[in-house]
């Protein structure tokens, strides 16, 4: 399903050509030869882009089989743009007995598929090899430490009096499409995607670089390497057979999708790629809904107006809510990559799902700065330390997508994550209040508690942890007015017993609070407000659980929300 699904998105994009043809794909290029037609090196540019550690190759459309990717042990070169030890027979990192036959190899390569045409940048790169010797190319080559080493990605040719490159050229593109379309699998059979017989089954799946959290090899999202997972004799993906075109036609689609900033999400260490079988509004906007780190002002205006569609269930113009939407979830294995998970849905599903999402998060701000519709980045961001270099939980990300892409309920992992973080920094912003409000009120509707979290604060709600939530944000706030200016408060010492264990707490802060109320200007205001809240309350629980410890929580947080609120209506009474 999902290589079809892959397969179909290629079809879409390549009448428009944004997708690359058969034998081409999209890689990083760092170098460009600059020759004359008598095959003569001009100049080397380095077309890599950043400063420093952070300089990166550029993607580049080149020719390219999927033999490059398992070079590590066999011999396999890339037509006319390869890397140095095949391009030039030298550099620092291949072994010295191997330089000799990567060379020969790519030397042989380009010979079989340039001497059938005849094409001026085609010759000048042939002309070129009849002068040049792999020993001395550190003394004629400039870069020569980059292009020698990692950092210097795929490298490849240009005429002195062209800006187009050589491997782009008609003629060679064409005739390295006819060399490839004569080369024969080793095997023929019907192919599980398109249902085709008898065709050419493709041996070894591409690999992708770019999820593997920053590691240099790899990954297949298909392979076989071990004996226990093959069948009936058959090595390698002839496990899985499909046919040589359908497989280049999904990789080369989920590269595109792996590349196109739009179409991806990177959020713990679960890789996100999502598309539509046909042009769609969602499509453009999903990454921006889960990750809107990367958007522009404009872009959060457009996508302000689209969300308050959506939740209103008005559906802009141009939107065709019965498209088929697929978000697919990776990450790196040892061997290949794993899918985290795989969502077929439709352009409306999604549209509802992200709907109810954004209306469980919604609860009043502290600030006007704060987001209207928080990313999966700024709530998993609440969820990890910030003073250390881990981030969230690693399958965090990936539960969390999975929630809101099924409407089911949000993983409990979010919720004690989120309450062990303010335990430990003591404080409660609007992210995080968001967070538990959301968990909580998914939890509520989905078993049908009966119970609802407000977005503000409710005097109705009379579960106990809520109240007590309150009350000692009322207790903290007579504090403040006995003490104004406090370095520390009743909730830098004792938030985490007070949301945990009641019973052991409360009564002592009762007895404190008594000297603050005598000292405050505004004592009785504060003594009225815990009497009323008080009054509610039973008794003191001996222990909260993990829900009642977020309900806790959201009161704390409606209350003193609520200061601020009534505060900031004073003033303006009063101006």
């Amino acid at each position: 399903m999902i290589l079809q699904a892959l397969y179909q998105y290629y079809e879409r994009l390549a009448p428009d050509g944004r997708i690359p043809e058969f034998g081409f794909s999209m890689e990083n290029v760092g170098f460009v030869l600059e020759i004359d037609e008598n095959g003569k090196l001009i100049q080397v540019h380095d077309i890599r882009q950043g400063e420093g550690a952070k300089i990166r190759p550029v993607l580049m459309e080149i020719p390219y089989t999927n033999k490059v990717n398992v070079r590590a042990i066999n011999i396999e070169p890339n037509f006319l743009v390869d890397k140095a030890a095949y391009l030039f027979g030298n550099d620092k990192k291949t072994k010295t007995e191997r330089l000799p036959e990567c060379y020969k190899s790519f030397i042989s390569l380009i010979k079989a598929v340039l001497s059938e045409i005849d094409d001026k940048g085609g010759n000048a790169v042939l002309k070129f090899y009849e002068n040049w010797i792999p020993a001395e190319a550190s003394k004629r080559l400039h870069y020569w430490d980059d292009i020698s080493s990692d950092k210097a990605g795929f490298i490849t040719w240009r005429l002195c009096s062209e800006r187009e490159y050589i491997h782009l050229r008609p003629k060679v593109k064409n005739a390295w499409q006819k060399y490839l379309s004569m080369q024969k699998s080793k095997l023929k059979g019907q192919c599980m995607v398109s249902g085709s017989v008898n065709t050419d089954i493709q041996q070894l799946h591409a690999q992708f670089k770019g999820i593997a959290g920053g590691q240099s090899s790899g990954k297949s999202l298909v392979s076989f390497n071990i004996k226990s997972a093959e069948s009936y004799s058959k090595k390698q993906s002839f496990n899985a057979p499909v046919s040589v075109a359908v497989e280049f036609k999904s990789s080369t689609a989920l590269k595109h999708l792996i590349h196109d900033k739009t179409q991806h999400l990177y959020i713990g260490e679960t890789y996100t790629v999502f598309w539509t079988e046909r042009n769609s509004l969602v499509e453009n906007f999903f990454g921006m809904i889960m990750d809107p780190r990367e958007t522009t002002a404009s872009d959060n205006k457009e996508l302000a107006v689209f969300l308050e569609s959506v939740r209103e269930g008005k559906w802009p113009a141009n939107y065709e809510p019965n498209i088929p939407f697929y978000v697919l979830g990776l990450s790196p294995n040892a061997a290949r990559l794993s899918v985290r998970f795989w969502h077929v849905s439709t352009v409306k599903d999604i549209s509802k799902k992200l709907g109810q999402h954004f209306r469980d998060l919604s609860i009043v701000k502290s600030f006007d700065t704060d987001p209207e519709y928080p990313g999966m980045w700024w709530l998993l961001k609440e969820t990890a330390n910030k003073k250390s270099q881990d981030g969230p939980p690693p399958l965090l990300a990936g539960a969390v997508m999975q929630s809101i892409l099924k409407g089911t309920l949000y993983p409990q992992a979010l919720l004690s994550a989120v309450i062990g973080r303010i335990r430990a920094e003591r404080n409660i912003n609007y992210i995080k209040a968001a967070i538990i409000k959301a968990v909580l009120t998914r939890k509520y509707r989905i078993l049908n508690k009966g119970m609802e979290v407000s977005m503000s604060l409710n005097k109705e709600n009379k579960n106990s942890a809520y109240l007590l939530g309150r009350l000692f944000a009322v207790l903290e706030k007579a504090q403040q007015d006995a003490i104004p200016g406090a370095n520390a408060t009743i909730k830098d010492r004792f938030y985490g017993s007070a949301s945990a264990t009641p019973k052991a707490v409360f009564p002592q802060l009762l007895r404190l609070a008594q000297h603050h109320i005598a000292k405050a200007e505004y004592g009785k205001v504060r003594d009225k407000q815990i009497e009323e809240i008080v009054a509610d309350i039973k008794e003191f629980p001996a222990h909260l659980t993990i829900d009642g410890q977020g309900l806790f929580a959201i009161g704390y947080y409606h209350q003193r929300q609520d200061f601020y609120k009534k505060k900031e209506n004073q003033t303006n009474k009063e101006a």
